[in-house]
């Protein structure tokens, strides 16, 4: 699917996400989750203040934005995140009938949307989620290197 003019505005919003994560002390990624136009639901990776190991930044988004419809289906929603997904994320993701997937960086360790695997295109997955990947790349993957080149 192609990008479109709002990808560049999200995921800079993402981008905002991802520098709170990276203040907190967590690995830096941020998502945004979007209806209409609209922000429903945004977070940061938070595993390890939130004590949690589903603490991704998609799935905090998902359940914000699932809140925020009183709904835990999100269709029609796009998420947008600046690294590219895991397999907990993308089944997270399957779940909610999310419309759209938008991801900057690819994930080359865990990346389950096109770099390790093809989670959301498994046949045996009753609905399908359209993804683009590579918008901001160079910001979204910029961020997460400087993040643990600091940290060696």
């Amino acid at each position: 699917m192609m990008t479109n003019e709002y990808d560049i505005v999200w995921m800079q919003r993402a981008l905002e996400l991802a520098r709170q994560a990276e203040q907190a002390g967590e690995v830096p990624v941020g998502a945004v989750l979007v209806l209409d136009q609209k922000i429903i639901g945004e977070g940061h990776n938070a595993p390890i203040s939130q004590h949690d190991p589903s603490g991704h930044a998609e799935i905090i988004a998902l359940r914000c934005g699932a809140n925020a419809i009183n709904n835990y289906r999100l269709i029609d929603s796009t998420l947008y995140v600046t690294l590219e997904p895991c397999l907990m994320c993308a089944g997270a993701m399957v779940h909610a009938r999310i419309k759209r997937l938008v991801y900057g960086a690819s994930d080359l360790k865990t990346g389950a949307i096109m770099t390790q695997m093809h989670a959301l295109e498994l046949p045996f997955l009753n609905h399908r989620v359209d993804f683009t990947g590579g918008v901001l790349k160079e910001e979204c993957g910029d961020i997460l290197s400087k993040f643990f080149q600091a940290r060696r």
